[in-house]
């Protein structure tokens, strides 16, 4: 019987997903210029975590059954999905909300400017933001497979050797 502890395809999914979510604080202070901690706990950016953690799943459940088994064929089609999603559903919904907080910004601007006219009280009370950043674009997406896949290779065979 199996441990929890010793599930490697487990274990290689969610450390995968810490690595991407790692690696996004030094390239967006490369590119922006800033250290970002918030960036650990979000979703979108470079690398997609979303897909390492399904890359690195995949391909643990493939060195661990073999890429024939059921297992693998499950783990693969549930990887594409999420990849999938990741790359449309989600990152159109991030483009959503930006028009969505450009328009709630613009009609509230709106709203001030009329009670301003009309000698009313000004109200100073914005919405809430809705959040931007939730997908990806497809070089993250594929990065983020590729991170996954390539860590979850180099982990089996630190395990492997290490164990033995």
């Amino acid at each position: 019987m199996s441990s929890l502890f010793s599930n490697y395809p487990l274990w290689s999914a969610l450390s995968a997903i810490v690595m991407a979510q790692v690696i996004k604080i030094p390239l967006a202070y490369f590119t922006l210029g800033r250290l970002d901690w918030k960036l650990l706990f979000s979703t979108g950016g470079m690398p997609s975590s979303h897909s390492a953690a399904v890359t690195a799943l995949t391909t643990a459940i493939g060195l661990i059954h073999g890429a024939g088994s059921s297992e693998f064929a499950i783990s693969v089609i549930f990887s594409i999905i999420v990849m999938f999603d990741a790359a449309g559903v989600r990152r159109h919904a991030g483009i959503h909300a930006t028009v969505l907080n450009l328009l709630i910004e613009d009609f509230q601007q709106l709203i001030q400017e009329i009670k301003s006219q009309h000698t009313l009280k000004p109200n100073k009370q914005m919405a809430v933001k809705l959040k931007e950043l939730l997908g990806h674009q497809p070089s993250e997406v594929v990065i983020g497979g590729w991170l996954g896949i390539i860590h979850s290779i180099l982990l089996y065979y630190l395990i492997e050797y290490s164990w033995k």
